[in-house]
């Protein structure tokens, strides 16, 4: 089982990474596009991995990666952003899928850091 928490708040883009990771063994997602929904959603369900893009409508993805952590410890995430030069604290376990980004990026990226067996 691998449950991935997006946190993006363009609604095509999420879904798209939701197609790209479900072909790819994805088993549950969960869409935000907040940084106070993202802290708040892994409290019903702890996330395998994390996609995250960098600006939110509020707050940003990695502030709110950097929360998730502190409250449950690393969990691997995949930054996927049109402004990766604002990746702060963009910090391991992880990547950076810069947009537009193609399939094969999100797959490569995914299989790198996803628990599956």
């Amino acid at each position: 089982m691998c449950h991935v928490l997006i946190i993006e708040d363009e609604p095509l883009v999420a879904m798209a990474i939701q197609d790209i990771l479900a072909l790819q063994g994805a088993t549950s997602f969960e869409i935000v596009d907040t940084e106070e929904a993202a802290v708040s959603a892994v409290a019903a369900n702890e996330p395998s991995v994390i996609t995250s893009d960098v600006k939110l409508l509020q707050g940003t993805g990695p502030h709110a990666v950097a929360k998730i952590h502190q409250r449950l410890g690393p969990i691997p995430v995949i930054f996927i952003t049109g402004t990766p030069e604002e990746c702060e604290p963009c910090n391991p376990p992880g990547s950076i899928v810069p947009k537009p980004f193609t399939e094969q990026a999100v797959v490569a990226a995914f299989h790198k850091v996803a628990p599956l067996a």
